[in-house]
């Protein structure tokens, strides 16, 4: 009898724990997945424009600011942020690469978080220009790596994969007279490849909720 009572008094104690935990709101963020559909059409390949799920970052291959060839090989697993930028861009650019120096900080050395700056002005930016600019940004070459190669390929990634082709109607974005007008923003992307979330490069309280929103991927 008294064992029955125990019994009955540990399951309606369980019972009552495991109701509290269903029941109660969780305070952990879950971040969106970005998919075309969920973006500026402006922004998306006309041809993936009606895809509402499933979207993963296409492979890529480029040279990094040491001459060696980098690519999504490389993030797999990973935590990564993305920019759109060139070197010799005296507006958006200088901000949104001190923005970058704070994340690098925030992770310092983690082998976890990558950054990722893709020229969208190649024929200026070589390898040696990118070095130079990494170097006077005190970019850790195994953690912020700066990206050049092929312009359509690099404009292909940023339209099918990133999505962060502006219209050409945004003024002081980009490198004038050029078919692409990069943007201010800086792109959160997971350890499979999927877009979590985009922010203002150029805004230290958006900064500030992407440094945060970097560890919610991480737990």
């Amino acid at each position: 009898m008294k064992k029955r009572v125990l019994f009955l008094m540990i399951f309606f104690v369980v019972g009552v724990f495991t109701a509290y935990f269903i029941s109660k709101p969780s305070t952990e963020k879950i971040l969106p997945v970005y998919n075309p559909i969920d973006v500026n059409e402006e922004m998306v390949d006309p041809e993936l424009a009606r895809i509402g799920y499933g979207h993963t970052i296409g492979n890529f291959s480029f040279l990094d600011q040491n001459g060696k060839i980098f690519s999504q090989e490389q993030v797999k697993g990973k935590v990564y942020v993305v920019e759109y930028f060139f070197t010799t861009c005296g507006t958006i650019c200088p901000k949104m690469n001190a923005q970058m120096q704070r994340i690098q900080q925030a992770y310092k050395n983690s082998k976890k978080v990558a950054l990722l700056s893709f020229t969208v002005n190649p024929k200026t930016d070589t390898v040696e220009q990118l070095k130079r600019y990494a170097l006077d940004h005190e970019a850790n070459d195994q953690q912020w790596h700066f990206l050049t190669g092929k312009q359509e390929k690099l404009y292909h990634l940023a339209r099918t994969s990133f999505f962060v082709l502006k219209p050409a109607e945004v003024e002081n974005q980009g490198d004038e007279g050029s078919d692409f007008i990069h943007t201010n923003n800086f792109v959160l992307v997971d350890q499979t490849g999927r877009i979590r979330g985009y922010y203002d490069g150029t805004s230290v309280k958006e900064v500030d909720q992407l440094i945060k929103d970097i560890q919610v991927l991480l737990n």
